[in-house]
Parts: C-alpha cells; sequence; structure tokens
C-alpha cells in the first residue's frame, strides 16, 4: 500500500478510533468511583480516601503520558498497543479489587488503627493503584502515533480527547447512580472490565485491518504547519495553568454548590458529569478550530482571556442568582424534579467556564505542533503539564487557598 493510500485508510477507521476511546473514558470512570468507596472502606475516612484517590489517579496518568512515547519505539502499531495498554487496565482493575481489601486487613491487623495506620494503609493503597493509572495515562500518548502533526491530525488527537470525556460521563453516571446503587462494587468493576476488554479486542481488530508506517508529514500538509512558531515552554505553562485554575474552581464550586443541593455523592456526580460534559464540548470544538486556524497559539491565548469572565460569571450566578431561583425542592413531587433543577443550576453556572478549560487542550496541542513530530511524545508532554497543574490546583486550592483565604477569595 502507498503512503497515501494508507492515510486515507487511517482516515476511515478514524471516527471508530473515538468510539473506542469513548468506551475507555467509560471504564475509567467506573474504576474511579468504585475505587473511592473501596478506599473508604478500607482507609476508613473519606477526606483521606479522596486524596489518596484523586492524587494516584492524576499522578500515575501524568507519568504515564510522559513514560510511555519513551519505553514504546514509533515501530509499533499504535493500535496493538492501545490494545495491550487497555487489556492491562482491565487486569489491574480486577486485581486492585482483590488486593487492596487484604492489604487493609493485613495492615490493620499489623499496625492497628489510628493515624499512622491510616497513613500506611493509604500510601500501600496508593501505590496498588499506580499500575493501572498509569496505563490510563498511556492510553491516549499510544493512539496518537496513528495520526500525523499535521492540522488534520492535530485536531484528530482532539476529538480523541473529546471521545474519552464523553466517555466518562456516562461512566460517572453510570457506576454513580446504577451500578453501585443496583448492584455492588464487584459488579461495577467486571462491567469496566468487559469494556476494556471489548475495547482491547475491537483495536487488536482495527489494527489488523489498517497499516501502519511512521513517517513525516506530507509536504502539502507540512506547508499549512511550516509557518507556525516553533514549540516552546510557553505553550506548556499556559496549559499546565489552564489545569491549575479548573481543578481549584472544581474544589471550589462543588463546596459552594453542595451547600444548595447538598453534601452527597448524587451531588458530587451531578457536578463532575456537568464539568466532563463542558470539557468534552469544549474539546470538541477546539479540536475544530485548531484544524482551520492558522494561528493556534494566539486561539489558545484567547481562549484564557475569554476564562477570567467565564470564571466571573460562575461566581456571580452562585452568589447572585441560584440562591434566589424562585423554587423550593422540598416541595417536589419526587427525585425527578430535583434531579433534573440541580442539573439545570450546575449547568448554568459552570458550562461556559468548562466548555473553554475543553478547547483549550487541542489548541495548546496545535499550538506546540510541528512537522515530523512524534505525535505520541507531543501529547504525551501536553497532557502531563495539563495533568501536573490539575494535581497542584486540587491540592493547592483544598488545602492551602481555600483555609487561607476563603472560598470567595480564592475563587
Amino acid at each position: 500500500m502507498s503512503a497515501s493510500g494508507g492515510v486515507l485508510s487511517r482516515d476511515r477507521f478514524l471516527p471508530l478510533a473515538v468510539l473506542l476511546f469513548i468506551g475507555s473514558g467509560c471504564a475509567a470512570l467506573i474504576y474511579e468511583v468504585v475505587w473511592f468507596q473501596l478506599l473508604q472502606q478500607v482507609l476508613g475516612s473519606s477526606a483521606v480516601s479522596l486524596g489518596v484517590l484523586l492524587g494516584t489517579f492524576m499522578g500515575g496518568m501524568c507519568a504515564g503520558s510522559l513514560a510511555l512515547p519513551r519505553l514504546v519505539g514509533r515501530a509499533r502499531h499504535p493500535l496493538r498497543v492501545y490494545a495491550a495498554v487497555e487489556l492491562g487496565i482491565g487486569i489491574c482493575g480486577l486485581l486492585v479489587l482483590l488486593v487492596v481489601p487484604a492489604v487493609g486487613r493485613v495492615y490493620t491487623s499489623l499496625v492497628g488503627h489510628g493515624l499512622p495506620g491510616i497513613l500506611l494503609r493509604a500510601l500501600v493503597a496508593a501505590i496498588c493503584l499506580l499500575p493501572p493509572t498509569f496505563l490510563m495515562g498511556a492510553s491516549l500518548p499510544a493512539i496518537a502515533r496513528w495520526v500525523q502533526t499535521t492540522p488534520r491530525g492535530v485536531s484528530w488527537m482532539g476529538f480523541f480527547y473529546a471521545g474519552n470525556i464523553a466517555g466518562a460521563v456516562a461512566g460517572c453516571l453510570l457506576a454513580g447512580f446504577y451500578l453501585l446503587r443496583v448492584y455492588d462494587m464487584v459488579t461495577a468493576t467486571f462491567a469496566a472490565v468487559l469494556l476494556n476488554a471489548l475495547v482491547a479486542a475491537a483495536g487488536w481488530l482495527l489494527a489488523a485491518k489498517v497499516s501502519y508506517q511512521p513517517e513525516p508529514a506530507p509536504a502539502q500538509e507540512a506547508a499549512l504547519t511550516v509557518h507556525r512558531p516553533a514549540p516552546s515552554t510557553a505553550v506548556f505553562l499556559v496549559i499546565g495553568l489552564s489545569g491549575f485554575s479548573a481543578l481549584s474552581a472544581e474544589v471550589i464550586w462543588t463546596r459552594l454548590l453542595s451547600l444548595m443541593m447538598g453534601a452527597s455523592v448524587y451531588t458530587f456526580s451531578i457536578l463532575l458529569a456537568v464539568f466532563l460534559t463542558g470539557l468534552g464540548i469544549g474539546s470538541a470544538a477546539g479540536s475544530a478550530i485548531a484544524r482551520e486556524t492558522p494561528r493556534p497559539r494566539s486561539a489558545l491565548g484567547l481562549c484564557q482571556l475569554l476564562l477570567s469572565g467565564a470564571i466571573a460569571w460562575t461566581a456571580w450566578i452562585v452568589a447572585r442568582s441560584l440562591p434566589y431561583w424562585p423554587i423550593n425542592p422540598t416541595l417536589s413531587s419526587g427525585p425527578w424534579y430535583i434531579f433534573q433543577m440541580d442539573l439545570a443550576r450546575a449547568f448554568w453556572a459552570m458550562l461556559p467556564a468548562t466548555i473553554l478549560w475543553g478547547a483549550s487542550f487541542p489548541l495548546a496541542v496545535a499550538a506546540a505542533a510541528g512537522p515530523g513530530q512524534d505525535p505520541g511524545r507531543l501529547i504525551g508532554r501536553v497532557y502531563a503539564a495539563n495533568t501536573l497543574g490539575a494535581i497542584l490546583g486540587a491540592i493547592g486550592s483544598g488545602m492551602l487557598l481555600v483555609p487561607w483565604i476563603g472560598t470567595q477569595h480564592s475563587q
């Protein structure tokens, strides 16, 4: 098959790769919700459990996105690598379900109760969660090598990211409102493992139908990118700060909106689903813009500027609008009405900012892209910078800013 024929063949199957990422994202969020409950049972503290889960989840994904391009050469078929990663996630998911409770029982008998015992069990539980989260972070750089670092290829990277987020929304709602409500952690884990296995099998079959050969961008596509500025640390700094502000805002807004909706897993699931929905919409829009714009850095900068106004909008809505809506949830005829109202309030407050945060990622990838780059290494660095900023934002806002200057000034 000629090089041009290979590109055309790949393009025909790229929408199927987006579907694979939807399944992957759904499984990942099912695991996250299940592991939160699992850690609560093992550690006995929701605050420590959430801290261990978020720190390990995001830290492992950051490490995986950086490590895969260095550990796996470009010669390997990206879809086969992706299939192996998904299969590894499923195996690790089963092992976590078996190992973490056993570890908790062993350390309780050896160390006992109290703060030292909790912290030691938290450390061992975090180590147990690192392998699957590492593989989750490696999935996007793995499949990114299937496309080229051209405007069209970069836009598809953004669509992969958007599909992953769309699946994450479905997984969050499926786990929080059905699997764990009707069944249990074992059933929910088996559902996520089944998704991983199906995605891995589909990826392996797709790899058999589509040839792959690492190559530089074609001349006609490279001409579209030759005038773009060379990649610099400025792009990674911007997307890192964007991740910092996104997770800081999520922590603060969850704290504020929980005062109106109630501090429960139900509220957390709704707010997380709305946040992820906005990120998915923004990522799809940003991907389309990245394909057409000759100046992605300017678009990225404009996106951050608009975010200032969007964050101010949310602050105003939460403080001056939502508390005065003419509704009384206590007079509702059933939980479905309350669910609709809470969902509407969350979308009204959070959607503009989350769309802009979602658009920032594909625009940052486009701004850092150049002809002939390794797509896996490119998207791994952008993803790692964004995730590292998100980790610092979650820790900094929850443990430093809010206790120090309060929620209003932190916002």
